[in-house]
């Protein structure tokens, strides 16, 4: 998160957390459900949760929500580029960063069973296919 931060921040928005675990002082818990609100105007960090059903509808939304003005959304998310979802709302990125090796999530003492990317979605984003790289965490 702070890399990401340092990046494309200041996060102003983490749109699928809980009151112990936000990154952001604006959040989303499941209670008030990110799906159904506005994003507009501003920087979000978003880490979905990874059920297939489930990823898909955040991608989705954050695709939707980074085409309104000033919005970018930087997703943290399995890198399934194999899905439906990759192909209809991924590739539609600013860009792609896939990370290096596999991540930690909190004190975790294993890695995550899956690679990883970094997903950045942007308003001001015009191009026709993403740029792609790899990011060391």
């Amino acid at each position: 998160f702070d890399k990401l931060d340092k990046i494309f921040g200041p996060f102003t928005l983490d749109p699928c957390c809980d009151s112990t675990n936000n990154l952001t002082q604006n959040y989303f818990t499941e209670q008030q459900d990110g799906l159904v609100q506005s994003w507009q105007g501003h920087t979000v960090f978003m880490n979905p949760p990874y059920s297939r059903g489930e990823l898909k509808r955040w991608i989705q939304k954050a695709y939707e929500e980074s085409q309104k003005k000033n919005t970018m959304v930087v997703a943290l998310i399995p890198s399934r580029t194999d899905t439906k979802y990759w192909h209809e709302y991924v590739m539609k990125a600013r860009h792609i960063m896939f990370v290096k090796g596999r991540i930690k999530f909190g004190d975790g003492t294993n890695s995550a069973p899956f690679p990883s990317a970094v997903v950045i979605f942007d308003s001001n984003y015009t191009g026709m296919s993403p740029t792609i790289c790899s990011f060391t965490t």
